[in-house]
């Protein structure tokens, strides 16, 4: 962990309510965790275009109406 990062975590902790759980705090650090993970997919090239990702739900959505 980079200490960029550790800084943003510790900001993203300081902005959250004085009255904030640990459960809250864990549910943004995931939040946080999942828009990393997705930024660099995005980087590395690992995405469906949306036209894919909508022509596969058309035929599974035809396959269960079947």
């Amino acid at each position: 962990m980079t200490s960029n990062l550790k800084e943003e975590i510790i900001d993203l902790i300081k902005k959250l309510p004085e009255d904030a759980t640990i459960d809250d705090i864990m549910y943004h650090l995931y939040v946080k965790k999942k828009i990393l993970a997705g930024i660099k997919d995005l980087d590395q090239g690992k995405v469906i275009p949306h036209e894919k990702v909508m022509e596969n739900a058309k035929e599974r959505l035809e396959q269960w109406l079947k």
